[in-house]
């Protein structure tokens, strides 16, 4: 994993006039970016150094270095961050885990049905989804990310156990 970067968040919106942003950040403790270094952008061409970060609703407040007006904040709205993982804390036991290792991860039922792959964990508000690529052709499967519907994640044997609300998988079947 030496060279693998993590998206730790993404800048919003533009937060006054001082060029500070909201930054949503992807890490268990959010003010915990700060102790990271310097975030990178996608490409890791740009650097983002945290001046001053506090918190928000929902967001940090977050001013990074250089960036001093409105203007040059409002460029930066959807920019992802990203860290260099191993700048980041290591997990101490087999039930953390950062959700870029779930990416890649076999998805299959509490009876041993395959359905596919997890190639995203997006987050619409509500929760954290497992985005499923379905081992049949069609569109991709969203689960929701909550007990109830994912009793298991055995990172190290390279699967997920999923229960799906009913109806979803036979849905999808169809």
């Amino acid at each position: 994993m030496a060279g693998e970067r993590v998206c730790v968040g993404k800048i919003g919106a533009a937060h006054g006039v001082r060029g500070e942003v909201r930054v949503f950040v992807y890490t268990e403790d959010p003010l915990a970016i700060r102790d990271y270094g310097a975030l990178e952008d996608e490409s890791g061409a740009r650097k983002f150094e945290i001046v001053s970060a506090r918190a928000g609703n929902g967001h940090l407040v977050v001013r990074f270095k250089g960036i001093d007006d409105r203007n040059v904040a409002e460029t930066l709205t959807h920019t992802r961050l990203y860290v260099p993982r191993e700048r980041l804390p290591e997990q101490q036991d087999g039930d953390t885990f950062y959700q870029t290792d779930l990416i890649g991860l076999r998805v299959e039922t509490k009876t041993g049905e395959m359905l596919g792959e997890v190639i995203a964990v997006p987050n619409y508000g509500a929760s954290d989804l497992l985005e499923i690529r379905p081992m049949k052709k069609g569109e991709s499967l969203l689960i929701p990310f909550i007990d109830e519907f994912v009793p298991e994640v055995d990172v190290a044997g390279g699967r997920i156990v999923v229960d799906p609300p009913a109806g979803l998988v036979e849905e999808e079947k169809k």
